[in-house]
């Protein structure tokens, strides 16, 4: 008999200042003994020292390690430190969280996502993205078994940072078009209970996107509602397919082609735009959410040149193909792909 086995985080927590209430969490959670504090250089600063400083309120003995980039070799460097720890909080940006759940994971420890930055949906899920020589991967990890969301740091950091979190939502739009097409197609295995989730997550998203403004609490508070959402939608389903589809792929062949790719949930929101297209659904109503948030709908927007959106519209077909998706097995051609492009208004 086949079981399906969900795995969620044991608890989340969320608001303004609860960094100050790490050690209570940890000590709830069961978490004893040495701690591993996994950081960037500048989140160390502004959300890291906060958390050792509450970890040590309760006599946990710490550790610290800086993490500079998601890459394999970031991965190990955090493992090794982990041989005596029981734990590792993973403190920063979706980089470092993916580092600490991929190193976590290996070590057969656990871990604490601790965002100082709503970016996109790795804050609760069961996959991190790694870099590798081809570009960055998406690996199955254990979810993480706690997550602490400060609103007020959030808040803080760079608005474009929240907007990205914002694309990343409403992407699950047509990540969900594309998984119906698969079920439909391939008899691929179908959640309705995860597609579900993911959808209403999405048009949470598209409610509220007018209460999206910059510096302020509510709205970190609604992308990181969000986020979370999003991930156990992921959880439910076992794999990245609620929040995944063609738009990631866009995104992932951007990454690899364009020489300064923009953050991850602005490409995806600009593929959405384009995929919804190909669907035959109302791309513009995309556009014109991304564009109440101040996500960028455009090209130029993400700084990025048409040459290299095109390309990558031909290319992303090859991102993952074991995931079918409404490019299909062939992709579209440069033709096809400027013509996509210029009618959705990415490029002029």
């Amino acid at each position: 008999m086949d079981f399906n086995r969900v795995k969620l985080p044991r608890e989340i927590h969320s608001g303004p200042g609860v960094l100050k209430e790490t050690g209570s969490i940890c000590k709830d959670l069961k978490i004893k003994g040495k701690l591993l504090v996994a950081s960037g250089p500048h989140t160390m600063k502004i959300a890291g020292e906060k958390v050792i400083n509450s970890l040590h309120e309760f006599e946990f003995d710490v550790e610290t390690i800086t993490v500079k980039k998601p890459s394999l070799d970031a991965v190990s460097e955090v493992q090794e430190c982990m041989s005596d720890v029981n734990a590792v909080l993973g403190v920063g940006g979706g980089k470092v969280i993916d580092v600490a759940k991929m190193a976590s994971t290996q070590s057969g420890k656990h871990c604490i996502s601790i965002p100082t930055a709503a970016s996109h949906d790795g804050i609760s899920s069961p996959r991190a993205s790694i870099k590798n020589q081809e570009g960055s991967v998406s690996l199955a990890v254990e979810p993480p078994v706690g997550v602490i969301a400060d609103t007020q740091i959030i808040s803080q950091a760079p608005f474009r940072l929240l907007a990205s979190g914002c694309g990343d939502i409403i992407s699950n739009y047509t990540a969900i078009l594309d998984w119906k097409l698969a079920h439909r197609l391939l008899n691929e295995d179908f959640s309705d209970s995860s597609a579900a989730l993911s959808l209403i997550t999405a048009e949470m998203m598209i409610k509220s996107a007018g209460d999206i403004k910059e510096g302020l609490v509510e709205s970190a508070a609604i992308v990181v509602k969000a986020l979370i959402s999003s991930g156990m939608a992921i959880s439910i389903a076992g794999n990245s397919r609620p929040a995944s589809g063609a738009e990631h792929k866009f995104s992932h062949a951007l990454d690899i082609l364009a020489p300064k790719p923009a953050l991850h949930g602005e490409q995806c929101g600009v593929g959405t735009i384009m995929m919804m297209y190909l669907h035959g659904g109302d791309w513009e109503f995309i556009r014109e959410a991304l564009k109440s948030i101040k996500a960028p709908v455009n090209a130029s927007q993400l700084n990025i040149d048409p040459k290299y959106i095109i390309e990558a519209l031909t290319k992303a077909h090859t991102i993952r193909k074991e995931r079918y998706t409404i490019l299909g097995d062939r992709g579209l051609t440069e033709e096809a792909a400027e013509k996509l492009a210029r009618k959705t208004g990415v490029i002029d």
